[in-house]
C-alpha cells in the first residue's frame, strides 16, 4: 500500500525559509514521478514542482528561482526547499506520487504553510 507522509510545514514571515519533506512507502520509489502541489482557500490545487525518476525537474512560474525540488531514492524521499517565502505561498502542500508503468496516482495528506506579511 502506497503512503506519502509529508512534514516540515508551519508558519513563518515573509522573506523565510522552509523545508518540506516526504516520506514514501509501498512503491518502487525510484521510478516513479514525484511532485508537489499546493491549494489556496478557495482555489484550485495547483502544481509546484515535480521531479522526474531519471531526475529532471519542472517548476510552477509563481516559484522559479525560489523553489527547489530534490529527491533522495535511497532514503524514499522527496523534499522541497522554498526560499524568499511570500504572503501569496500560504496554502496546503501536497505531495503526490506518479507511478512509472501503471500510471497511478497518490496524495499525501498535505501540510499547511503560512506566509504572514
Amino acid at each position: 500500500q502506497v503512503q506519502l507522509v509529508e512534514s516540515g510545514g508551519g508558519l513563518v514571515q515573509a522573506g523565510e525559509s522552509l523545508r518540506l519533506s516526504c516520506a514514501a512507502s509501498g512503491s518502487t520509489f525510484s521510478l516513479n514521478r514525484m511532485g508537489w502541489y499546493r491549494q489556496a482557500p478557495g482555489k484550485e490545487r495547483e502544481l509546484v514542482a515535480t521531479i522526474s525518476g531519471g531526475g529532471s525537474k519542472n517548476y510552477a512560474d509563481s516559484v522559479k528561482g525560489r523553489f527547489t525540488i530534490s529527491r533522495d531514492n535511497a532514503k524514499n524521499t522527496v523534499c522541497l526547499q522554498m526560499n524568499s517565502l511570500k504572503p501569496e505561498d500560504t496554502a496546503v502542500y501536497y505531495c503526490n506520487e506518479i507511478q512509472y508503468g501503471s500510471g497511478r496516482q497518490y496524495w499525501g495528506q498535505g501540510t499547511q504553510v503560512t506566509v504572514s506579511s
